[in-house]
């Protein structure tokens, strides 16, 4: 169930978003990642996007993926170790998200939206979704900026929130036992695995618009392109 949008600064913000995503070109399929740090928010912003842009073009179709549905099988991702080196490289299966989304999404044809459960560990085959020939591909996740993934995206929203917001906000997921501190040796894998990222490809400049999200309810649109 998706999150509501709860406050007008909010909403005002999400609007002028999805005013630029849906002004991308129109009438025609375009594909927007939401890229950013673990707990950065980008699985409701993206949800709650895609409500906006419906709302805001009913005839405009808008299908959410997440690249979380693209993990690797968990003896993949730790096969070379359980260092930040391994996070960053060997978690996606970035062949099988083209294959299954990206592909068919240009051509036209329906999409696969997930091929693993990263929680029970094991293969899915979803239903295929069919794509209207002016649909908004929105993808949330870790990395969609990475070198894998640059010629994939129409746009990119990156969701700019530090390290001391998205780690607790990201443990809390998770209830208790989930130390908060970006420092603690638990988040080392995590919180340097995305320091990769960013020393890497500096996703914060790729992106199309950069939308600070530390303050939830107040967000704002800070740079865009």
């Amino acid at each position: 169930m998706r999150a509501p949008v709860r406050s007008t600064e909010r909403y005002a913000v999400l609007r002028d978003l999805a005013e630029r995503v849906v002004a991308l070109r129109r009438g025609e399929r375009v594909a927007v990642a939401v890229d950013g740090f673990d707990g950065a928010g980008k699985t409701v912003l993206a949800d709650q996007l895609a409500e906006v842009i419906g709302g805001l073009d009913a005839a405009r179709d808008v299908l959410r993926v997440t690249i979380d549905g693209f993990h690797r099988p968990r003896a993949q991702r730790i096969a070379r170790g359980r260092g930040p080196e391994t996070f960053y490289e060997d978690s996606y299966d970035y062949d099988a998200f083209r294959r299954a989304v990206v592909e068919p999404f240009r051509r036209g044809e329906p999409v696969t939206p997930a091929v693993n459960d990263v929680e029970a560990d094991e293969p899915v085959r979803p239903a295929p979704v069919a794509v209207k020939p002016d649909t908004v591909l929105l993808v949330d996740g870790i990395f969609l900026q990475r070198p894998e993934l640059t010629d994939v995206w129409d746009a990119a929203v990156w969701v700019d929130v530090p390290f001391s917001v998205s780690v607790p906000r990201g443990t809390a997921r998770f209830g208790d036992g989930h130390d908060p501190d970006p420092a603690a040796e638990a988040n080392r894998r995590y919180v340097e695995g995305q320091r990769l990222y960013l020393a890497a490809t500096n996703p914060r400049a790729r992106a199309t618009w950069v939308l600070d999200n530390t303050d939830l309810e107040r967000p704002v649109l800070v740079a865009p392109r």
